[in-house]
């Protein structure tokens, strides 16, 4: 009887371990399905932004003038005309805005960008694909419908395809240019540079202290209230709300000592302040996994304490250490919070070339785009944040591959 009574709560225990296993698979399927869904949601949206309409002109830049300050002026007027010369039934004043309308307000600018400014080649004509407005590219990409357009535009549209003029071309100003209000001008490359010169402000101020911080309170401290006061205050820091920080940096880095808004300097003083915690935690965490017996081989054939810790326990905790640092160089990447309250939510067509310069960020970038009513604004935030998304797994790839590398065994 007690045979068949213990084989019976056996059976049962081994069902329950059963159905534990299925809920864990099940709650690992259902939450990579919905990351999927995220990835395949952003990527149909994002994946177009890519390639950008552009509209074959047949230029006389011979209408241009001399004088470099009106080179902008005077090619916004030969793409009118050449414009008008493909569609000469344009007489109104209203019909000829619907034309001029199908391209870019700064096609004169793309001009000037795309020819030479030599004298001999004003008296020429060229062939230029320029970009066209954000309408007819979301037109032409499906993203909008024909409603959208005068009926005029529509009839105009067509022709230039039938006459092979318009095409999808690679949007290499979305991956070489700064802000703009105009869609098909935008680009990400001036917040990249901000995000890069960011994260390495934020990488030698929150490494260095964040490192040297675990180490004292791990190995050299005194175990009294005063240290279990600071430890409580770190594990406290690392749950404050992004924002409390960004506030800080205000009160302190702006207001206080003065140093310019919307800096890469002032932005990356803050994240390292709110990157400090997850290192200090992370690396003492990872001094903690060394061995006590490494520790005392060490003293055993006559090392200090000293040169038993820097010789022997950071170089084993180091990819720990480095682990922890990396993750929180990506909880820095993808933070906006902090950033708003310095000011590094900004207009900004300049491309920064300093730590002094002003700058905007990745995240913030996307924050403004999804704020724009513009359709074509729209992939262009998908595909920031694809850009944003692959930028913090190759960070974490990052991690991994330095923690295989400096990994011992012992």
């Amino acid at each position: 009887m007690n045979n068949n009574h213990s084989a019976r709560r056996l059976k049962k225990r081994y069902r329950a371990e059963k159905r534990f296993r299925l809920y864990g698979l099940c709650a690992v399927v259902i939450a990579l399905f919905f990351l999927a869904s995220l990835f395949i949601a952003i990527g149909s949206v994002g994946w177009t932004a890519i390639s950008q309409t552009k509209i074959r002109l047949d230029l006389n830049l011979s209408l241009s003038s001399s004088s470099s300050d009106q080179h902008a002026t005077d090619y916004t007027r030969s793409v009118k005309a050449a414009l008008y010369s493909l569609f000469p039934e344009a007489q109104t004043r209203a019909e000829k805005k619907m034309l001029y309308a199908l391209l870019s307000p700064h096609a004169g600018y793309e001009v000037s960008e795309l020819v030479d400014s030599a004298a001999a080649l004003k008296t020429t004509s060229i062939s230029l694909w320029l970009s066209a407005d954000d309408k007819v590219d979301q037109l032409i990409k499906g993203k909008t419908t024909a409603a959208s357009m005068a009926q005029q535009q529509i009839v105009w549209i067509n022709a230039l395809q039938q006459q092979g003029r318009i095409e999808k071309k690679f949007n290499r100003v979305f991956f070489s240019g700064g802000d703009s209000r105009n869609p098909e001008r935008a680009g990400i490359l001036g917040a990249l540079i901000g995000s890069f010169l960011t994260l390495a402000i934020t990488f030698l101020i929150a490494f260095p202290l964040g490192t040297a911080t675990a180490i004292y309170l791990e190995e050299f401290a005194p175990k009294n209230r005063i240290t279990d006061l600071i430890e409580v205050n770190i594990n406290n820091l690392a749950a404050v709300p992004s924002i409390i920080f960004g506030l800080l940096g205000l009160a302190m880095f702006i207001n206080f000592f003065g140093i310019p808004r919307s800096t890469p300097l002032v932005g990356g003083m803050v994240l390292g302040l709110m990157t400090l915690p997850t290192i200090i935690i992370a690396s003492r965490a990872a001094i903690k996994s060394i061995p006590q017996s490494i520790r005392e081989a060490a003293l055993g054939v006559g090392a200090s304490h000293i040169q038993s810790v820097f010789h022997f326990v950071v170089p084993l905790a180091l990819p720990g250490m480095l682990t922890g640092s990396i993750i929180g160089m990506a909880q820095a990447l993808g933070e906006t919070a902090p950033l708003l309250m310095v000011g590094m939510l900004a207009f900004l067509v300049e491309i920064p070339d300093s730590f002094l310069a002003s700058a905007t960020a990745l995240p913030a970038q996307i924050y403004l785009w999804s704020k724009l009513p513009e359709t074509a604004f729209v992939e262009k935030t998908a595909a920031a944040i694809i850009v944003l998304v692959a930028m913090l797994v190759v960070i974490n790839i990052s991690a991994i591959i330095a923690r295989k590398k400096f990994e011992h065994k012992w």
